[in-house]
């Protein structure tokens, strides 16, 4: 990041800035839709407080996270009487974001979706739209989340959604596939405690209606099931990360716990619950070290309908759509992110990976972990097409393939950085 200063007026303090110096004003330049009212708002430092470097960072840090910005960066200019004036620059990110994805089902029979997103509603990163899939069955979504809605530290989040697809579910070493319908209605609030901590808290009312359609069959396994169910949601995040453009470096960590009950007494009540742990390392000017460890667990039932899917989409590039299911799950994605050209706003990304992963059968027990054919080992190749002023306007393609007992191989496409 270039910062402008005058090092020579503020460096009169070893840490930081003197106590003595304070900030005449903060104007903000560069934004476009992006409202300078909302900057001023969710920015820690405002007219009259005390000059912090490290407060600035932060400031600084909190507007490149907001999806409607691609790059910020400050100046520091002496004004009168050991005050200063403090400018934010922002440079934009292309914010309507229409999408298309196209791809085939494990039926050989063509899908797509087809979404808009707005990212800055209003000017105030609000993120508000949806989408329409074709997937054997026709679904939609819409979607509403502003982080500052109520003040620079809490939010909301909405989310309705009505999900039908056809999925595969396992028992008895054999495969069944059923018509599943989930239509959800969620609530969430957003609370930001520091720059660094934050939590979601919320409930989420849904129904889910399965219904068989063909393959095995067994009398212990309905093939019709509806049920409402009510699902307590947690969620807290640590993000020490870092942006500049393409590029990520830092720590995060993000914990969620889910508590599903349902109105349904012969259905048991469970949980479900996974933590992600993200490292990003700059390697050099072009290159970009990135991981992901996923460690989860749910209720142990012994269940064809359980929680945590084998899936390219997910977590295992290459090893197919939805092959499998558990009720544990332990996933490591790693991959370098090599530069290969950066022309202005576009840039061509190379990127080699591996993704290893294993699952407890359900009703099974942690051994199950170590068992060869839980477990997955898919190195890859893959490209990234990068447009540096539309937010997440990646194009990904990756190719897996499996080392591992049982192993498949395949092409995964996708918007946006796998992870």
């Amino acid at each position: 990041m270039k910062h402008i200063l005058i090092f020579i007026l503020l460096m009169h303090s070893f840490c930081g800035f003197s106590q003595s110096h304070t900030v005449a004003n903060l104007k903000i330049k560069g934004n476009k839709k992006l409202k300078t009212s909302f900057v001023k708002s969710i920015s820690k430092i405002q007219k009259g407080s005390v000059l912090d470097s490290l407060i600035i960072e932060q400031d600084i840090q909190r507007l490149k996270r907001l999806p409607s910005v691609s790059h910020a960066y400050y100046q520091v200019f002496l004004s009168a009487n050991n005050q200063y004036n403090v400018f934010y620059n922002i440079e934009e990110n292309f914010t309507l974001i229409p999408s298309a994805n196209f791809y085939t089902t494990n039926n050989d029979e063509f899908a797509y979706r087809l979404g808009l997103y707005e990212f800055n509603t209003l000017g105030r990163s609000i993120i508000f739209g949806g989408f329409y899939q074709k997937d054997n069955y026709s679904s939609y979504a819409i979607n509403f989340r502003a982080p500052y809605l109520f003040s620079n530290a809490f939010g909301l989040a909405i989310n309705h959604q009505d999900l039908t697809t056809l999925e595969p579910v396992f028992f008895d070493n054999t495969t069944s596939n059923y018509k599943y319908n989930n239509k959800s209605l969620e609530i969430l609030g957003l609370y930001e405690f520091n720059f660094e901590n934050r939590i979601e808290l919320g409930v989420n009312y849904f129904t889910e209606d399965y219904q068989y359609k063909f393959g095995a069959t067994n009398i212990n396994v309905p093939q019709e099931l509806t049920v409402e169910k009510w699902l307590l949601k947690g969620v807290y995040e640590y993000n020490k990360l870092d942006y500049f453009y393409q590029y990520i470096s830092g720590f995060r960590n993000q914990f969620v716990f889910q508590y599903v009950t349902s109105t349904n007494d012969m259905l048991p009540d469970f949980f479900i619950s996974w933590n992600d742990f993200f490292l990003f390392k700059r390697i050099g000017k072009k290159g970009n070290w990135a991981n992901r460890l996923r460690l989860g667990l749910s209720a142990n039932d012994e269940t064809p309908f359980a929680p945590f899917s084998v899936d390219n989409n997910l977590n295992v590039r290459g090893v197919g759509n939805t092959i499998d299911r558990g009720t544990g799950v332990i996933v490591l994605n790693t991959e370098y992110r090599y530069t290969l050209i950066e022309k202005g706003w576009f840039v061509l990304q190379s990127n080699a990976f591996i993704d290893a992963g294993s699952w407890r059968n359900p009703g099974g027990d942690f051994g199950d972990f170590s068992t060869d054919e839980n477990i997955k080992i898919y190195p890859g190749l893959g490209l990234r097409f990068i447009h540096k002023k539309i937010y997440n306007a990646i194009f990904r393609v990756d190719y897996g393939y499996g080392i591992s007992k049982n192993a498949s191989k395949g092409f995964v496409f996708g918007i946006g950085q796998y992870f």
